[in-house]
């Protein structure tokens, strides 16, 4: 059932409704005669389409990014690259539902709920159907379930590389940028400030989240990759505080 309450964005109020009536058109079946490496691009071209209410952090130039380290993470682990590349495309395109509702609906459950009819007329078998959409499940860092599977781990290592680095710093002060967030807020304990608030720093970001991204990645590759994108990350963020102490 389609809802007809508001939620907020950024230039505004829109209709939820909108936002889910998009989609509608994934419910068109697939061509049965397609081979199976032109899912990708099927797949690729609606998912795209989904992303018209995105914000700059997580828009579908986010994705792509995650589907080119998912084939590069992917070719290392010797996944089934066709499960893995339709859920990447995928993966988040309910990110638009949390980030107006300042997060309180899953993205990845949201995720899972709009793919199903589009994964459902894939012309695959049933395991490999219910594969990609745990991929989308399990790829969030901060909520279950854990991915189960090797396409999931690679998922979730791609969109997490994705979040740590340059890239990742860059997307995180995009964020803070989004939720109308300060410049900088060492003066506050940061693990006591709520998301989507003044205090969701690019540096809270950190605090929370990014510096403790290495640990948890599931792959040999992308924990290999992990290492020099957290150093730099780290060094960006201690070199901030210097500056913004008046010390260099």
């Amino acid at each position: 059932m389609v809802e007809t309450n508001k939620a907020k964005t950024l230039d505004g109020t829109v209709s939820v409704r909108a936002l889910e009536a998009k989609p509608a058109r994934n419910s068109i079946p697939f061509s049965p005669e397609a081979e199976p490496g032109s899912l990708v691009a099927q797949v690729n071209g609606r998912a795209e389409a989904m992303f018209a209410s995105a914000r700059g952090s997580h828009a579908w130039e986010h994705t792509q990014r995650v589907c080119r380290l998912c084939r590069h993470i992917g070719a290392a682990e010797g996944v089934d690259m066709d499960v893995l590349l339709i859920a990447a495309c995928l993966h988040d395109i309910g990110r638009a539902y949390q980030d107006t509702s300042d997060g309180k609906v899953c993205h990845a459950e949201k995720g899972v709920e709009l793919a199903r009819p589009m994964v459902a007329s894939l012309p695959i078998d049933e395991d490999r159907k219910a594969n990609i959409l745990h991929c989308i499940r399990a790829h969030r860092f901060r909520k279950p379930p854990l991915p189960e599977t090797a396409e999931a781990r690679v998922l979730f290592d791609a969109d997490k590389l994705d979040a740590i680095g340059a890239v990742g710093v860059a997307r995180a002060y995009l964020f803070a940028g989004e939720v109308g967030a300060r410049l900088h807020n060492p003066d506050v304990d940061v693990e006591k400030t709520q998301p989507y608030s003044r205090e969701d720093t690019g540096f809270r970001e950190f605090k929370v989240k990014l510096s403790k991204i290495k640990a948890c990645l599931l792959t040999r590759e992308g924990a290999r990759m992990a290492e020099k994108r957290h150093a730099f990350m780290a060094a960006f963020f201690e070199r901030l505080q210097a500056e913004h102490t008046g010390n260099v």
